[in-house]
């Protein structure tokens, strides 16, 4: 029986690690909002700088496009003047809260995706 190693056998494989990588803005974001009381919110700033305090600034968008993923798949929700939006469609300033409800109708969500009745 040969029992030469090949350079397959030598190559890493991350499929074998058991904790897989976490990205350090998706962690910011979860702790602080679980430590967040339900009713309030936090600012997305807040997560870019526990996750890169000295860059945080240029990570922004990053922490946004997370907001997003997370928002999709249930684990937060994004909020625009204290209320849920669909985060496939909100524009502008935006806060992070625990999961929420969202609302029936939402005219003021600034995404643009609705014409109020009374405009």
């Amino acid at each position: 029986m040969d029992m030469r190693i090949s350079p397959r056998m030598t190559e890493h494989d991350p499929s074998n690690e058991s904790p897989q990588h976490v990205d350090p803005i998706e962690t910011a974001i979860l702790d602080l909002v679980r430590q967040c009381p339900a009713d309030k919110s936090i600012d997305p700033a807040e997560a870019a700088k526990l996750a890169y305090p000295g860059d945080w600034q240029g990570r922004m968008k990053a922490v946004k496009a997370m907001a997003v993923g997370l928002a999709r798949k249930g684990q937060i929700s994004i909020l625009r003047k204290g209320k849920p939006v669909d985060p496939n469609t909100f524009k502008g300033v935006y806060r992070i809260s625990a999961p929420r409800e969202m609302p029936l109708e939402s005219s003021e969500d600034g995404s643009g995706s609705e014409d109020s009745p009374n405009a």
